[in-house]
C-alpha cells in the first residue's frame, strides 16, 4: 500500500513563524518519543510508522470493530482458494506475468490509502502571523497609520510580511524534501510473477491477483487469501485492539464467522510476527480493510466535527517537539518572560518621564514608548532561530541520506551527538553480510569449498580431490547439502543488476544463501528436490530455539534419501539445521563416511564440538546439519501448538555434517571502529554467533583492544543468567557489560538487559537490530538503529533511524553528522543569544539612564531579522572538520548552552553593547555636546504645554569635515513645518539670544543629529555581529584558523555589507523608511575599527580557554597512563598467580 514501512509518520511538516518563540521551533519527521504516551504503547511497534488513515483506524478500537458491520460484503474468507485464483486469472505457482500486472495497475490505481492532505500554501503564510510579537507588531504599525505616520506603519507591513514569505519558501521547501525521502524508502515486497519468479516490487505496484510471499517481521501490503502458511501468526492490533497474535491458516474453515478477521485471510497494515505464508492480493488501497475502516470513521468525524474544524487544523500543524527543540522552547519562552516584564518597566518609566522622540517631538509620546518597548521584545527574542533550527536540521539529515543514513526521529539527531556506545550486529553490519561457504566437517574429515560470492561455479575438496564427483562422490557432503536445502527457505536465481548484466542472487535469509549457493556446486537445486521431495511442515527458526526444521516426504516406494539408506518403514525426512551446542545434544547417531548410521558417544560429541571450535576461531559462521527418519507425522494433524511440534521432531537426530560460512569484514570497519574509539564511544558487539567466531572478528576488526585478553573481553551471554536462567542483579551485570566488548550466542532479549545496564552505567546507547525480536531492544536504546537491507518493516518501524546499506561505518559517520549538527545547532544559538543580549543590553541601559533611543523598531526588525539571519543560517551550514571525532560525548543532561557557553554569550552581549554605547554617545557628543535626552530636548513653555528645542549648540568638531550650517533670527519649526511658538512672541522673551542654529532653514540639528548618532550604532552593531559570527565558528579555535572554509559566510558578510550600505546610504530608503541619515567617513571609521577591537576581546577569551583547556587534556593523558600501568601490573599479578597454580 505504500505505507508498509515508511522513514517517517507523513504528518505534514509546519514551521513556525520565524518570530516564534512559543510554537514548535523545527518540524517532526515522526511522531513519538521514548517517552511515549499511553496511547504510543496502546499502538505498540506501529506507532511509529502509521499513516494519517492508519492512525485514525488504530486510535478508534470500538468505532472499528462496529464499522465491521457496515462494510460491504466481501466474502473473500468463504470463496474457495480456486475460485479467487481463476476469478484474477493467476497461476499459484507462475504468479502474474509483467503485463497483466501493468495493466492491472493502469486500470485500477496504485496500492495505496489516500495521501494526507498537505497543508496549502496560503495557510501556512497566514500561520506566520499567529503569534505574540507579530501581533504586536501589527498593532504598533495599525495605530502608527491611524496616527497618520504611515511611512513607519507600512515599512513594517512590508517587512513584516516579507518574513513571512521567507518562512513560508523554507517550510515548503522542507515540507518537500519529507516527501523525498519518504520516497527513498518506499516499501517494498516479494511477489512471485513472470514464471514463477520471485521478485521485490514497491508495495505500490501490487494488483489483485499478485502473489505475495511473507515473512516474519513483514507489514501485510494489501488484503491477501492465504494459499500456503507455516506457523503463520499476525499482529492485527491496529484492526482489533487485540495485542495477542493470532494464528492464521490457509486451510482454516470459515464461514459464518463472528470474528472481526478470517482466520484464512491477512489485511493490510497489520504485522507478521512469525512464520511464512503466500497470499494472492484480492484487494488494494482504499478497498482494503483498514482504508475502508478508515474512510468510515473519516467520514463520521468530518460531519460531528466540522465546529472545530480550526482546532484540528491547528493541532495538527503543531507536532510534538524534540528534547533539543523543546530546550529551545523553554528558553524563548523564559526570554519571553523576562522581557515581558523588561518592556513593562520601560513603558512606565517612559511615560513617567514623559520622553519624547528627539526626531518628532510632535509625535504621541505613548506610541513612541509602546514602539520603544515593542522594539525592545523584537531585541530579546531571536526571531531567526526557529528557522535556522529548521535549516539546519533539514540539511543535515539530507546529507546523512547521502551517507546511508534515513533518519526516521529528528531526536536521533540529539542523541547522536551524545552517543558514547554504539552496540552492533555483527553479520551484515561489521561483515558484509555475504556469506560464502568455505569449509564442510563430517566425521572427522574436514572439506573445502571453491568459489566465492553466489555465483554456483565451485567444488568440494578433500585432499584436492572432488567429492562430488563421480568415483569420489561423499556421502555426508551430498546428505549435509541435500538436507540443509530442504530446511531453507531461500532459493538462488539470476537477475539483471544496475548495468543490465545478468547476476546470481539469493532470494530469501541470507544466512541460508551460503547453503544454497554450495548445494548448487554439488548440482543440488532447490526447485528441483523441493519437487521430489515436498515439505509437509515447517518449525520455523526462532531466537530461543536455535534450529529450524523441515519434514519432507520421500518419494513413493522409496526409502533411499538420495545416497543415504534408511529403514524400510520410512516415509518421511526431518530436516533439521541451527546452533552446533544446541543441535548436537539431541543427536544420538552420526553418518560416518561411507554412509553407515553410527551410534553417538561423548567423544563423538566432543569431536564435534572442537572442531566447531577450530571452524569458529578463523572468523567462520557454523551451522549443524542432522536429519530424522520418521514413519510418520509426530503429533495430529490437528496440532497447531508450535513448541509441541518442536519438542517431538527435534530429537533423537541423526547427525550429518558441518557447513562453515566465511563472511569478511566490512571495508573501512576498523578505521571507523578506530575513529570512535578516538571519539570516546565504545563499540560493543552483540550477536547471536558462537563466542570464538565472534572473537576472531572482534580482533580482525580491531574491536578488541590489542592489550586485552578474550577472556576479559568477550563472553557468551549465559553468563548473564544465573543458574536459574534469571539475570545476574544490576550491579553484577553492570559489572559484566561495562568491560565486555563482544557478547556471544545473544538473545533478543539479552539485548534489552544490555541496553538498560548500559544506560545505567550513565551511557548513551544505540542498538542496531533487523528483526522482529529486535524491536524492544531498539525502543529501549537511546538511538534504535535498523538495518535498511536485511531489516524487517516492525524493526524499521521501531528504530530512530535506518542504515539504508547495513553498514557500520554509517552509524560512525551518522554520529560525526550528528555532533556536527548539534554543533552547528549550539553555535547559532549562542550567537543569535549574544547579539540579542546585547542589543537588549543597549536599549535598555540607553532608556534607563535618560539617553535618546539608539535604535528605532524599523532599524531593529532589519537588524536582526536579515543582518543576524543571514549570519546564522551561515553558522548552520557550517561544514565538519574532523575535530569532532577527536572530543568526548557530551553528557546526556548537558543543556545546550551552558556554563561556559554562557560565560561566552555574556562577554560578547556586553562587548556588543558597551561598544555600541561608546559609539552612540560620541556620536550624540559630536552632534550635540550633551548625551542625555533632558539635555537636548525641554520644554520652554511649560503654561502653554507647547514643547519647543532647546537653544542646543548643534556643532562638529572643528576640522572633521561639514558641519551645522549657522543662520540668525530663523523660526523654530518642527519637521512637518509647524511653528512651536506664537509669532507674535519675541524670542528674545524666551532666550538670551536671538541667534538660533539652523538647518535647511528648519530647526532639524536635533532630528538629524539623532539620526546621524543611530546610523553609527547600527554600522558598530552590524559590523560587530558579522564578526562575532566568524568568532562564533568555533568556542575555542582561533578566528584565524579556516577562516574562508565557509563559503556561505563569505556570502553572509558581503549580504550584511550590502544591506548595511544600501538602508544607510540610498535616498527615501535610509531616511525616509528607517531612519538613518549620511555620515562622514571617520563616523564609519570609528563605528567599524570599534568593532574590531570589541572582537579582539572575545578572541582573547577563547585563548584563555584554549590555554586551560591544553592543560587539562595533559593532566588527563597522566592519568590515563598511570591507571593503564596500573591495570597491566594488576594483569601480569593475575597471570603469575595462574601459573603458580
Amino acid at each position: 500500500m505504500g505505507r508498509t514501512s515508511p522513514p517517517a509518520s507523513s504528518e505534514n511538516m509546519v514551521f513556525t513563524s520565524s518570530f516564534s518563540f512559543v510554537t514548535a521551533l523545527t518540524p517532526q519527521l515522526s511522531v513519538g518519543s521514548k517517552n511515549e504516551n499511553s496511547d504510543d504503547v496502546r499502538l505498540s511497534h506501529r506507532d511509529r510508522f502509521l499513516s494519517e488513515s492508519e492512525r485514525l483506524v488504530a486510535m478508534n478500537p470500538r468505532r472499528t470493530r462496529e464499522s465491521f458491520a457496515t462494510l460491504d460484503p466481501r466474502v473473500w474468507h468463504e470463496k474457495p482458494i480456486n475460485a479467487i485464483l481463476d476469478e484474477f486469472k493467476v497461476d499459484p505457482t507462475l504468479g502474474l506475468d509483467s503485463k497483466t500486472a501493468s495493466e492491472r495497475l493502469m486500470q485500477y490505481g496504485p496500492n495505496s490509502l489516500e495521501r494526507d492532505k498537505r497543508i496549502p500554501l496560503y495557510l501556512i503564510f497566514l500561520l506566520q502571523f499567529a503569534n505574540v510579537i507579530i501581533v504586536l507588531l501589527m498593532a504598533a504599525s495599525v495605530a502608527s497609520i491611524i496616527l497618520k505616520e504611515y511611512v513607519e506603519g507600512i515599512a513594517i507591513i512590508v517587512i513584516v510580511t516579507l518574513n513571512a514569505i521567507i518562512a513560508t519558501f523554507q517550510e515548503h521547501n522542507a515540507s518537500n524534501a519529507l516527501s523525498a525521502l519518504q520516497k527513498m524508502a518506499t516499501p517494498q515486497c516479494v511477489v512471485v510473477r513472470d514464471g514463477g519468479r520471485q521478485v521485490l516490487v514497491p508495495s505500490e505496484e501490487l494488483v489483485c491477483g499478485d502473489l505475495v510471499i511473507l515473512t516474519t517481521g513483514d507489514i501485510v501490503p494489501a488484503d491477501l487469501r492465504l494459499i500456503h502458511s507455516s506457523d503463520f501468526k499476525v499482529n492485527e492490533m491496529i484492526l482489533t485492539g487485540e495485542s495477542d497474535d493470532v494464528l492464521k491458516k490457509f486451510d482454516a474453515e470459515v464461514h459464518e464467522s463472528d470474528k472481526l478477521t478470517a482466520d484464512n485471510m491477512v489485511f493490510a497494515s497489520t504485522s507478521v510476527a512469525t512464520g511464512h505464508a503466500t497470499g494472492v492480493v484480492v484487494e488494494t488501497g482504499m478497498q482494503t480493510r483498514v482504508g475502508s475502516i478508515a474512510a468510515l470513521l473519516q467520514e463520521g468525524t468530518t460531519n460531528t466535527q466540522n465546529s472545530n474544524c480550526w482546532h484540528r487544523m491547528m493541532d495538527k500543524c503543531s507536532p510534538k517537539m524534540t528534547p533539543l527543540q523543546l530546550s529551545l522552547h523553554q528558553l524563548g519562552v523564559l526570554m519571553g518572560t523576562v522581557v515581558l516584564g523588561i518592556c513593562v518597566i520601560v513603558f512606565v518609566v517612559g511615560m513617567l518621564r514623559g520622553n519624547a522622540n528627539p526626531k518628532d517631538p510632535d509625535r504621541s509620546v505613548t506610541l513612541y514608548i509602546v514602539m520603544i518597548a515593542v522594539s525592545l521584545a523584537v531585541s530579546a527574542v531571536p526571531e531567526g532561530l526557529p528557522m535556522v533550527v529548521t535549516i539546519c536540521l533539514s540539511t543535515g539529515t539530507a546529507e546523512m541520506v547521502k551517507k546511508n543514513v534515513l533518519v526516521r526521529k529528528l531526536a536521533a539527531v540529539e542523541s547522536l551527538g551524545a552517543s558514547s556506545v554504539i552496540c552492533t550486529d555483527k553479520t551484515g553490519t561489521l561483515t558484509e553480510g555475504k556469506m560464502t561457504a568455505v569449509k564442510m566437517w563430517s566425521d572427522s574429515v574436514m572439506y573445502d569449498i571453491t568459489g566465492i560470492g553466489f555465483t554456483p561455479n565451485g567444488d568440494i575438496l578433500h585432499n584436492g580431490v572432488s567429492q562430488i564427483k563421480p568415483p569420489n562422490v561423499s556421502i555426508p557432503v551430498r546428505t549435509t547439502l541435500l538436507s540443509a536445502v530442504l530446511c531453507s527457505n531461500t532459493s538462488l536465481q539470476k537477475e539483471e543488476n544496475d548495468s543490465g548484466a545478468s547476476e546470481w542472487v539469493p532470494m530469501g535469509n541470507s544466512s541460508e544463501a551460503p547453503l544454497i549457493v554450495a548445494a548448487a556446486k554439488a548440482g543440488i537445486w532447490r526447485e528441483d528436490v523441493m519437487r521430489k521431495y515436498p515439505r509437509q511442515t515447517e518449525v520455523p527458526f526462532s531466537s530461543t530455539r536455535k534450529m529450524m526444521i523441515t519434514v519432507n516426504e520421500l518419494p513413493m516406494n522409496e526409502t533411499r534419501f538420495d545416497m543415504l539408506e534408511f529403514p524400510a518403514n520410512t516415509t518421511m525426512i526431518a530436516n533439521v539445521k541451527g546452533a552446533p551446542n544446541y543441535l548436537v545434544k539431541n543427536c544420538t547417531q552420526f553418518v560416518r563416511t561411507d554412509g553407515v548410521l553410527t551410534a553417538m558417544n561423548e567423544s563423538d560429541r566432543t569431536k564435534i564440538l572442537e572442531a566447531v571450535d577450530t571452524l569458529s576461531s578463523q572468523a567462520l559462521r557454523v551451522l549443524a546439519v542432522a536429519v530424522r527418519p520418521l514413519q510418520k507425522m509426530p503429533f495430529s494433524n490437528d496440532e497447531e501448538d508450535i513448541e509441541v511440534k518442536f519438542s517431538r521432531l527435534s530429537s533423537p537426530l541423526i547427525f550429518v555434517g558441518l557447513v562453515a560460512s566465511m563472511d569478511p569484514p566490512r571495508y573501512g570497519v576498523k578505521t571507523a571502529i578506530q575513529k570512535a574509539r578516538q571519539a570516546s564511544i565504545r563499540t560493543v558487539m552483540i550477536t547471536g554467533d558462537y563466542l570464538k567466531t565472534a572473537v576472531a572478528i572482534a580482533r580482525e576488526i580491531d574491536l578488541l583492544p590489542a592489550n586485552s585478553t578474550a577472556d576479559a573481553q568477550a563472553v557468551d551471554c549465559s553468563v548473564l543468567r544465573s543458574s536459574q536462567n534469571v539475570y545476574l542483579p544490576d550491579v553484577k551485570l553492570d559489572e559484566v557489560t561495562s568491560q565486555v566488548s563482544v557478547f556471544a550466542r545473544a538473545k533478543p532479549e539479552d539485548k534489552i538487559e544490555i541496553v538498560k545496564s548500559l544506560q545505567r552505567q550513565g551511557h548513551v546507547a544505540a542498538m542496531t537490530g533487523d528483526g522482529v525480536n529486535d524491536a524492544p531492544a531498539l525502543k529501549e536504546a537511546d538511538i534504535g538503529v535498523a538495518m535498511g537491507i536485511s531489516g524487517t518493516a516492525v524493526a524499521k518501524g521501531a528504530s530512530d533511524m535506518i542504515l539504508m546499506d547495513d553498514n557500520f561505518c554509517s552509524i560512525v559517520s551518522a554520529v560525526e553528522k550528528g555532533r556536527e549538527i548539534y554543533g552547528n545547532i549550539q553555535r547559532f544559538v549562542c550567537f543569535l543569544l549574544s547579539t540579542n543580549f546585547g542589543e537588549i543590553a543597549v536599549i535598555f541601559t540607553t532608556i534607563a539612564v535618560g539617553m535618546p533611543n539608539p535604535l528605532e523598531p524599523m532599524q531593529i526588525l532589519v537588524l536582526n531579522l536579515f543582518a543576524d539571519g543571514m549570519a546564522a543560517v551561515a553558522l548552520s551550514l557550517e561544514k565538519g572538520d574532523g575535530s569532532v571525532m577527536k572530543e568526548r560525548p557530551r553528557p546526556r543532561s548537558e543543556r545546550i548552552v551552558y556554563g561556559r557557553l554562557w560565560v561566552i554569550v555574556l562577554l560578547n552581549a556586553f562587548l556588543i553593547a558597551f561598544g555600541a554605547l561608546i559609539v552612540f554617545t560620541c556620536g550624540l557628543y559630536w552632534n550635540f555636546q550633551d548625551v542625555f535626552l533632558d539635555d537636548i530636548i525641554d520644554e520652554i513653555d511649560a503654561n502653554k504645554g507647547e514643547t519647543a528645542y532647546r537653544n542646543a549648540v548643534c556643532m562638529r568638531w572643528k576640522g572633521l569635515g561639514h558641519g551645522w550650517q549657522k543662520y540668525s533670527n530663523c523660526g523654530a519649526r518642527a519637521r512637518n513645518g509647524t511653528y512651536l511658538f506664537a509669532e507674535n512672541i519675541r524670542f528674545q522673551e524666551y532666550y538670551e539670544t536671538d541667534t538660533f542654529l539652523c538647518y535647511n532653514e528648519d530647526f532639524e540639528c536635533i532630528s538629524v543629529g539623532t539620526s546621524r548618532s543611530q546610523t553609527m550604532a547600527f554600522i558598530y552593531i552590524t559590523t560587530m555581529e558579522m564578526l562575532r559570527a566568524y568568532t562564533a565558528r568555533s568556542f575555542t579555535k582561533s578566528v584565524f584558523e579556516d577562516t574562508y572554509s565557509n563559503k556561505w559566510m563569505q556570502v553572509a558578510a558581503a549580504g550584511s555589507l550590502i544591506l548595511t550600505l544600501s538602508v544607510t546610504n540610498i535616498p527615501v530608503i535610509n531616511d525616509t523608511i528607517f531612519g538613518f541619515s549620511h555620515i562622514e567617513w571617520y563616523e564609519w571609521m570609528l563605528s567599524m575599527v570599534f568593532a574590531l577591537v570589541m572582537v579582539i576581546f572575545g578572541e582573547m577569551l577563547k585563548w584563555v580557554y584554549r590555554v586551560r583547556d591544553r592543560h587539562r587534556r595533559h593532566d588527563a593523558m597522566e592519568e590515563a597512563l598511570v591507571q593503564e600501568i596500573q591495570t597491566l601490573q594488576t594483569r601480569v599479578e593475575h597471570l603469575e598467580s595462574r601459573l603458580e597454580l
